[in-house]
């Protein structure tokens, strides 16, 4: 027998299908150059951090106490880090949040690990995503001890099939996880979406007699086009947990930086934030880097400038829509969710990668038949990949 954990040496042993396509893609490069790589595979974000957090970090590795801003920071978060975001979020959004409704994380991942660990009470727990969702949920929710409930996508409007996430609640429902604007499909929930969503949970809530919470998940709040507004949810329902991270809104993804966002008005609050903190002490997620927390003081409401994903998203689409490809149109985020050319999206993808086009199937989504085109990518491979979407594009429609 296997003297480790079995379930962790899968996770080990098999990367992710969008990590594996991105390490393919650097072994690519080295042979054809790397100018001959379409590689639309990940979300690593291609502008650069706001020049506030290069110059923030400098100032404060010149200007602070070296032994107090690397030192230990208290284990939900430095106080004054919590209070500057929350003193955002109510200048933003008109909520009356303070320093003890955050506690910071190492990013979004973090967040939502944390989350699912302070809810899941038996292993009979349930949380419901909908389709499409990003795949790592299910590996939060089960490393939780709970288990992962897809509702199938909306293909239409990439809103939310109500019917079907009404049949998939029951008593051991703790939560739905919504991601909006979404990874993979770059849609942003309305605020009809938000407002449906809200009232039935309130009454299914009632039904089962406990609260069913929502976790958002919102990496991506700052990037959406055209003045779309992203509804702040807590404002629409109690029971919400925030899961934040800066790694898109700031390119930051390497850094590790992010929080948890438990509302004055959630279900027995202190219990729950003890939880949330407790959560982050069992899974060693405490105390958050201390230079990054540091900088965010100074960098709230900062972004990388919107508008080259913007015109990274036109550009794409324009092109692949021309050449003849069925796209859904994104609000936000930085990803293009393309129907493939044939109902199985890995051949497909795999179609692609003949002609160096590196995109992910969107299977692992939960959305088969659809792939995901990352477009937060230098805007000169867009337009030189164009000829090679287009080659793939013949090889179905001869």
């Amino acid at each position: 027998g296997m003297v480790v954990n079995e379930s962790m040496y899968q996770l080990g042993s098999v990367r992710s299908a969008i990590r594996e396509l991105f390490e393919y893609g650097k072994k690519r490069a080295a042979i054809v150059g790397k100018e001959n790589v379409y590689d639309f595979s990940i979300g690593n974000p291609s502008i650069p951090a706001p020049q506030i957090v290069n110059d923030t970090i400098k100032e404060l590795v010149t200007d602070y106490d070296s032994v107090a801003l690397h030192g230990y920071t208290s284990a939900q978060g430095d106080v004054e880090t919590r209070a500057a975001i929350a003193e955002f979020l109510n200048n933003t959004h008109g909520t009356h949040f303070n320093a003890d409704n955050l506690y910071m994380t190492m990013g979004a991942a973090a967040s939502l690990s944390i989350c699912f660990r302070a809810l899941t009470s038996d292993a009979y727990d349930e949380f419901i995503t909908i389709a499409p969702y990003f795949p790592e949920y299910k590996v939060f929710v089960n490393a939780a001890g709970a288990r992962l409930v897809e509702v199938p996508a909306d293909t239409e409007h990439f809103q939310i099939d109500f019917d079907a996430l009404e049949e998939r609640i029951n008593a051991h429902t703790r939560g739905v996880i919504i991601n909006s604007p979404n990874n993979p499909s770059g849609t942003v929930y309305s605020e009809e979406t938000i407002k449906k969503l809200s009232d039935l949970l309130e009454k299914k809530s009632k039904e089962i007699g406990r609260p069913i919470f929502i976790i958002a998940d919102e990496p991506y709040r700052e990037i959406v086009y055209d003045g779309i507004k992203v509804p702040f949810v807590t404002k629409y329902y109690d029971n919400t947990l925030v899961c934040y991270s800066y790694s898109k809104s700031l390119s930051l993804p390497g850094e590790r930086i992010g929080y948890v966002l438990v509302p004055d008005e959630v279900y027995d609050k202190a219990e729950l934030y003890a939880a949330v903190c407790g959560a982050g002490r069992a899974l060693g997620y405490v105390c958050a880097p201390s230079l990054f927390q540091k900088m965010i003081v100074k960098c709230q409401g900062a972004t990388g400038d919107i508008n080259a994903y913007k015109e990274n998203r036109d550009l794409l689409y324009e092109g692949l829509t021309r050449i003849g490809y069925h796209c859904f149109k994104p609000d936000g985020a930085f990803y293009m969710f393309v129907k493939a050319l044939e109902d199985d999206s890995n051949a497909f993808c795999e179609k692609a990668k003949e002609e160096d086009v590196l995109i992910v199937a969107a299977d692992g989504f939960g959305c088969p038949g659809w792939v995901r085109i990352s477009y937060c990518v230098d805007r000169e491979m867009i337009k030189h990949s164009m000829p090679a979407f287009e080659k793939i594009y013949k090889k179905y429609n001869k």
